[in-house]
């Protein structure tokens, strides 16, 4: 008996029954994390979970790979339109900085 590990919802693809999207799953995934690895990061889902959503992903490459390049630009747009304030950008940097002095 098939099972459904994803669905779509608000325009991009989420493991069911979760908020977890599936994009943040495939990129632990192609940056070599094992399923067992990525269970521990997520720990509202489970292995048969995970194993699911890379399957439907393997099963759906093309149009899954094409939703996430879309979201992509679509950021990548958002940036554009919406740079980060100077006193913000200002700000980060200093506590990055003081971060890496007590590090």
């Amino acid at each position: 008996m098939a099972r459904d590990y994803v669905e779509r919802r608000d325009g991009g693809y989420y493991i069911l029954g979760s908020r977890v999207r599936l994009d943040v799953v495939i990129h632990e995934y192609m940056n070599g994390a094992p399923a067992e690895s990525i269970a521990l990061s997520f720990p509202t889902l489970s292995l048969e979970q995970i194993h699911g959503a890379l399957a439907f992903y393997h099963g759906n490459r093309a149009e899954v790979d094409q939703s996430l390049a879309d979201k992509d630009r679509e950021w990548e747009e958002f940036r554009a339109k919406h740079p980060i304030p100077a006193t913000l950008k200002a700000r980060l940097e200093r506590a990055k900085q003081h971060i890496g002095e007590r590090g």
